[in-house]
């Protein structure tokens, strides 16, 4: 069930076997082995995409609701053999985001006696996954977030964009850079289970005129730190995540040519816990303030 839903999002065989830690010959063998059980395909596979099939399509609308459900109990359960009376789970994919979780996280435990609230990072390369898997009950991560089984409340922080490069890159000497400047190098970006849509919104396949603009995939954000250091592209990142991940080797540049980052909470549309209700509640107060 969980290589098919996992294929089922990702449509590809690649990002799936990864994304499980199975070989992807061995993700193709348990997609066959179901489709022969069913004795229907469930998927359409070419050389150049893959694609559910109607029957595959319904299967999938049907089990996900579940398999979230067992996912979020199986997490719960594992909560409660540790020892904790109620336990809400929160992500938060930047510093700043972590900051705005932590200080929420107080304001719940102050006002109610019981409750452990756990923070995990989420990763670039799969904003999405935790959430869905039930490894958190909701999440603070950037905008854009086009998923129809996802929630997205109000703006929480919005950050002028910086453009990260290397301390000897020629846009250091230039007065400004530009859109159209992003041809003249490689601008390193994410794969695996980030959409489409997010990567075209924060990383612009082309410049305004039409011009490509040739992309690098790193594993994590880590990862494009270290590329960037090394000389190897250029990537974006908020203003203030340079107070958290400044590096002598890399200078940050103004860049408005792109929207600003924003950061929103996340949750799942349907079985969201009273306790994450509370949180962000609380979290919207903080944000009236």
């Amino acid at each position: 069930m969980e290589a098919f839903l996992t294929l089922a999002e990702e449509l590809h065989f690649r990002r799936t076997s990864e994304r499980l830690g199975l070989a992807q010959g061995r993700v193709s063998q348990t997609i066959r082995k179901l489709e022969l059980r069913l004795g229907v395909p469930l998927f359409e596979r070419t050389s150049r995409k893959v694609a559910l099939t109607p029957v595959g399509e319904k299967l999938r609308d049907d089990l996900l609701p579940a398999y979230r459900q067992m996912q979020r109990a199986l997490a719960d359960a594992a909560d409660a053999a540790r020892g904790a009376r109620e336990v809400l789970r929160v992500g938060y994919s930047s510093p700043m985001a972590a900051e705005l979780v932590l200080r929420t996280a107080d304001r719940l435990t102050a006002r109610r006696s019981g409750v452990d609230v756990r923070i995990r990072e989420i990763q670039l390369p799969d904003p999405f996954g935790p959430i869905r898997s039930g490894q958190v009950h909701l999440q603070i991560t950037e905008l854009p977030v086009d998923e129809p089984d996802l929630a997205v409340g109000p703006v929480l922080i919005a950050e002028d964009r910086r453009i990260l490069v290397h301390r000897e890159h020629p846009f250091t000497r230039s007065s400004g850079v530009t859109l159209e400047d992003l041809a003249a190098t490689t601008v390193i970006t994410f794969a695996s289970a980030v959409p489409p849509y997010w990567l075209d919104y924060h990383c612009p396949r082309r410049t305004p005129s039409g011009a490509p603009i040739p992309r690098l995939v790193a594993g994590c954000w880590q990862d494009a730190l270290a590329m960037v250091g090394a000389g190897r592209g250029v990537t974006f990142a908020s203003a203030r995540a340079e107070q958290y991940h400044g590096r002598p080797d890399t200078v940050w540049l103004p860049f408005p040519h792109l929207p600003r980052i924003e950061y929103v909470p996340v949750r799942p549309r349907t079985g969201t816990t009273p306790l994450a209700g509370e949180f962000l509640r609380i979290l919207d107060e903080g944000a009236r303030r």
